[in-house]
């Protein structure tokens, strides 16, 4: 009896060992990223200038800036990046003489090397305390493909003129906002082309990433697709062709129009294959691509575009138009998702042929 006693004593004491030794450490949520139709304080946007691509280039994407300002202020506070004093008095001009109301707008003076707040801007979260700060993650310009130190400084100096705190991810994580879609209810979508990719993250494996987004994002469930390294500058961020509308439905194209936006049908699989948190099928809600290819106001043809690149604002849904036949359809369309929400079309043709749309360029600041 004694010597059986022993024996068990042992296996025993094996297994508890074995346990130690399988056990890994649990990865916590300590921040939380709101859902982007969360109340704003109000939306950071970063104004075109000609200081890194010339007078042309900023001249084809004024229209665009001042009419999303033009919208936004009768829904929440535009905080405006300007490159200098000068651009900022040639855009309070560019706004007068539009008749926007300058009276929720305030200005910040930072040098940028682009526009793509959405990318490089701040992303604002909530700690385990429900305060909100700022997380500063690392931007190299989509993988050293353009001048991005600039750029790369703008969430440090916005939590420093704010008086937020800031949470500095540069050596953490390359991580562009474009490049991943959060629910707001713990599940994430993205590519791994845009994030698991040499340029960004080097060695990085999907263990690591999906820790890093549990941690910083309080992420548990993803939705990972391939995508495709080097199809865009982008390497394929997901917001161009699929977004949550909430924790059950995702805004997506029909599969003909997703193989057309180059997304890989064993992606498409993946993603109507989608499941959420609490492991239920996701309902689609499919809005068409442009009937006809995008012409610019300069008469480059950019190919068809997508209506899914929209920004959900407090009062606003802003979605981007082409001077399509589509594009009444498409305004319905997402108008039916928030019907407590006036959807407005923004103007994006010149936009669209720098490879972005609405939700690329803004950024939201949550209420407090």
């Amino acid at each position: 009896m004694y010597a059986s006693l022993m024996i068990l004593t042992v296996l025993m004491s094996c297994n508890k060992e074995d346990e130690v030794q399988n056990t890994e450490p649990v990865i916590e949520a300590e921040y939380s990223f709101p859902e982007e139709s969360e109340e704003h304080e109000g939306t950071w946007l970063q104004w075109p200038h000609h200081y890194q691509y010339g007078i042309d280039f900023r001249k084809d994407l004024d229209a665009t800036w001042v009419a999303i300002t033009k919208e936004l202020v009768t829904s929440e506070n535009v905080h405006i990046v300007a490159y200098n004093e000068t651009e900022k008095n040639r855009i309070i001009e560019l706004l007068k003489l539009d008749q926007v109301s300058l009276e929720k707008i305030d200005f910040k003076i930072y040098q940028t090397d682009d526009f793509w707040t959405r990318d490089n801007g701040p992303i604002y979260v909530r700690n385990k305390d429900g305060n909100l700060l700022i997380q500063d993650w690392g931007f190299n310009g989509w993988g050293n493909k353009t001048d991005f130190k600039k750029c790369n400084t703008i969430p440090t100096k916005i939590a420093k003129d704010q008086g937020i705190s800031v949470l500095d991810l540069n050596e953490i994580m390359i991580n562009e906002g474009g490049s991943v879609e959060a629910d707001g209810h713990g599940t994430l979508m993205g590519c791994k082309s845009s994030i698991l990719n040499s340029n960004r993250n080097p060695g990085m494996s999907q263990k690591e990433a999906e820790a890093i987004f549990t941690k910083y994002y309080g992420v548990t469930n993803f939705i990972w697709l391939d995508g495709q390294a080097g199809l865009d500058i982008t390497d394929q961020h997901i917001d161009g062709f699929a977004r949550f509308s909430n924790s059950s439905t995702i805004v997506t194209m029909n599969k003909d129009d997703l193989q057309y936006y180059d997304v890989k049908q064993s992606d498409i699989n993946k993603l109507y294959a989608a499941t959420n948190k609490n492991g239920k099928a996701y309902e689609f809600i499919i809005v068409p691509l442009s009937k006809n290819d995008v012409m610019t106001t300069y008469g480059k043809n950019v190919g068809k575009g997508s209506y899914c690149n929209y920004y959900i604002a407090n009062t606003k849904v802003l979605v981007p138009i082409y001077k399509d036949p589509n594009d009444q359809l498409a305004l319905e369309i997402i108008q039916s998702i928030y019907p407590n929400r006036k959807v407005v079309g923004i103007d994006c043709r010149n936009l669209y042929a720098n490879g972005g749309m609405i939700h690329c360029v803004t950024q939201q600041q949550p209420k407090e």
